[in-house]
């Protein structure tokens, strides 16, 4: 299994991928994290890499093929069989970060004069060639009119025109990113989209099972922006490589940190007056750091899918600020009454009350205006604004709740 090659050490790990057979080493591979891919093909000499490839689809080969030096990928690419090498050579040229980038060339083109008889020649010839069945794209005068969905193929007369049977498919410029890739699936829902070039004619079709790695893929970045940890850092990383990818985050954390620490500092008097509000500090401030997280992964996310854009910008930072208020309210109420009952002191119930209520509407308001401020500035929202959320809920959480506390229990 792919958990043997993750757990490995180094060495035992390329022994053990060395000892699968050929025609399975390449779908092992693609399983694999990048860096782990990086490290095999590495260790894998030319010839292997070209008898393994060879297996291979030419978008999985090219997949492969990024993950290796240029000057070596040159001979590899020379060394494939004349179809796989003319389909990488197209598909190499590409980002593969971009739409052409990810797109597969399994598909044949039809016009919409073409007749169902003719169409299973096609198809045929593309199965005995490739050992896949096609997408069945129609074409007028070369430009996308659709695709014959595969009941239609059974359902239909041999002498029928594929024209009445073509049904729309989702289409995609080659030049698009992954946010609009994935923007663009979720909209139109299909197991396909098809790649366009500049002039409108098909160059390629991206496949579900590739959006939703790439979707997969998206989730994992933002989860680690939001930990702080780079892309480039693998979970068998040595502790001085994490260190390395990870300490300027920790600092700038540690300078927020006594920021919050300077506000505190500033009600000693009232905090020493009445103790019972150390209690209730880390409370009032680790809710407002929860609900801003919420709003800045609901914003991180929109901003991926392309959902947030000057129109929009306005009515979502609304819709978060209320949904701070009421929120605010619903917990603000609840500890409230946990202080008036539990401590038996209505004044400090209502400091804490208001103190929740003020807290998430600042949660709202800086998990919403701080990304949109860090994309404006050209720096990633995710990995970035976490830091200055925190420091906005935290230093003035604490100035509302202790400034509240030392005017009305004064």
């Amino acid at each position: 299994s792919c958990l043997e090659y993750i757990v490995a050490p180094k060495q035992k790990r390329i022994i053990l991928f060395k000892k699968l057979p050929k025609n399975q080493q390449g779908f092992v591979l693609l399983k694999l994290s990048p860096h782990i891919q990086k490290e095999i093909l590495e260790a894998m000499r030319i010839p292997e890499i070209i008898s393994m490839l060879n297996y291979l689809d030419p978008d999985e080969a090219t997949d492969l093929l990024q993950n290796i030096e240029a000057y070596k990928r040159k001979k590899i690419i020379s060394g494939l069989n004349k179809e796989i090498r003319e389909k990488v050579e197209f598909l190499i040229k590409f980002d593969p970060r971009i739409a052409a980038g990810i797109m597969s060339l399994d598909y044949v083109e039809v016009s919409k004069d073409t007749t169902f008889k003719e169409v299973s020649k096609i198809v045929h010839e593309h199965e005995k060639r490739t050992g896949k069945f096609p997408t069945i794209l129609v074409v007028n005068k070369g430009f996308l009119l659709g695709e014959i969905p595969g009941p239609s193929i059974i359902l239909a007369k041999s002498t029928d025109k594929v024209g009445k049977y073509t049904e729309p498919v989702p289409h995609i410029k080659y030049d698009k990113k992954e946010g609009e890739i994935i923007k663009l699936f979720k909209e139109k829902p299909h197991n396909k989209i098809v790649v366009l070039d500049e002039t409108k004619s098909i160059l390629g079709v991206i496949y579900s099972d590739d959006i939703l790695k790439l979707i997969e893929r998206h989730s994992a970045v933002n989860l680690r922006n939001f930990a702080g940890v780079k892309k480039e850092e693998d979970v068998l990383d040595p502790p001085l490589l994490k260190v390395k990818h990870r300490y300027k985050w920790l600092i700038i954390n540690l300078a927020t940190a006594f920021l919050a620490a300077s506000v505190v500092s500033m009600f000693q008097k009232t905090i020493s007056a009445f103790v019972l509000l150390a209690v209730y500090m880390p409370i009032v401030a680790g809710m407002g750091g929860n609900a801003a997280t919420q709003t800045l992964a609901v914003v991180v996310r929109g901003m991926t899918l392309g959902e947030v854009n000057k129109k929009t910008g306005k009515k979502i930072l609304g819709s978060e600020i209320t949904a701070g208020i009421i929120n605010g309210v619903i917990n603000g109420v609840l500890v409230a009454a946990v202080a008036i009952l539990w401590n038996k002191n209505p004044l400090l119930g209502l400091v804490v009350g208001i103190a929740m209520v003020s807290n998430l509407f600042i949660a709202g308001l800086f998990g919403t205006i701080v990304p949109l401020i860090m994309r404006k500035l050209g720096k990633d929202p995710a990995s970035s604004a976490t830091i200055f959320i925190t420091t906005a809920t935290d230093v003035f959480g604490f100035f509302v709740f202790l400034g509240l506390a030392s005017i009305i229990l004064a």
